[in-house]
């Protein structure tokens, strides 16, 4: 008999569910479109239901809990709260919903938490105690662990790094509040750079013959690599102000690494390099050369997966 979590990724489009075992080992996959449940309820009980069918033929499998990742999610409540991109509205208890509804163990909290988990008990976190995780996606999501524990706060929404103000009176954020670091250091983010840089400048660039709708930060990546002028400054320009974030987390939690994920850190060293060059240049010098600059060391693919089944294996070990 092999114990398993059930690792649920809740996005605002599709749901991934994962039977995860202790070693990180993803059995099974299954899925749901998110967008069609218009209430919780129904999402519940579609989601319980995918669970059953993939256990079904499986009784060499003993499912021990359900963790789920989610936007705007609570760990100490286990809610979701006034998620924008999911279309309950309100404060969902949808932890306690999942409890009664499967008679299992079972925890939430935000994709990016999740994500500094799935580093600690299955990536390159392995023994470390003290580190932070940036998810470079759309936005800039943040897992911080201090003595082998997620930051949560007293809210249990602690650890927002993408909304530090790096410029004052900067760029709108989504938030509602200008010179938020997610405006600059994420994919939307090096997309806005490189469109004001094709207004304000005059060089060639293979990114003016894109519509605007058409750049993606893989696009501005691929031309940078390929010597694009406009793409390799605004790929500079990112890793400056993810450094500048960096920077400013080293100083109240000393880690000893930080891990760059998402798909912005796919561009590898054409982002990292520099992101620990301008760190060097930024960080107290106090705190220089203590702590890495790295890749995660989870699957892009199932990284949320197992980000959010070790909600549950962390407190079964």
């Amino acid at each position: 008999m092999t114990d398993i979590v059930a690792g649920v990724d809740i996005g605002g489009t599709n749901t991934v569910i994962g039977f995860v075992t202790s070693e990180g080992d993803v059995l099974s996959e299954g899925r749901l479109s998110t967008a069609d449940y218009a209430f919780a309820e129904d999402f519940v009980e579609a989601l319980s239901a995918k669970i059953v069918e993939m256990q079904k033929g499986r009784n060499d499998l003993k499912l021990r809990g359900i963790g789920i990742g989610a936007p705007n999610a609570n760990f100490h409540k286990g809610t979701i709260e006034l998620a924008p991109n999911l279309r309950w509205k309100g404060i969902v208890p949808l932890g306690d919903m999942m409890e009664h509804k499967s008679g299992l163990t079972v925890r939430l909290t935000n994709d990016a938490n999740a994500a500094a988990l799935g580093e600690m008990m299955f990536g390159a976190a392995k023994g470390m105690k003290d580190f932070i995780i940036l998810t470079l996606g759309t936005g800039l999501g943040s897992g911080i662990v201090v003595g082998g524990e997620v930051v949560y706060g007293h809210t249990g929404f602690a650890g927002e790094l993408g909304h530090l103000t790096v410029v004052a009176g900067g760029r709108v954020c989504g938030c509602g509040r200008r010179g938020c670091l997610e405006t600059y250091a994420s994919a939307t983010g090096l997309v806005r750079t490189v469109l004001s840089l094709l207004s304000d400048r005059r060089e060639e660039s293979i990114l003016r013959n894109m519509k605007s709708s058409e750049i993606t930060s893989r696009r501005v990546a691929e031309a940078a690599a390929a010597g694009d002028v406009i793409a390799a400054e605004a790929m500079d320009q990112t890793a400056r102000m993810i450094a500048l974030g960096i920077a400013n987390s080293v100083v109240f939690s000393s880690p000893e690494a930080i891990f760059l994920f998402g798909g912005l850190a796919q561009a590898g060293d054409a982002i990292i390099v520099p992101t620990r060059k301008y760190t060097d240049e930024l960080v107290q010098p106090v705190f220089r050369g203590t702590f890495s600059i790295l890749p995660s060391g989870l699957p892009e693919a199932r990284a949320a997966v197992l980000g959010a089944s070790a909600l549950i294996w962390k407190e079964i070990k």
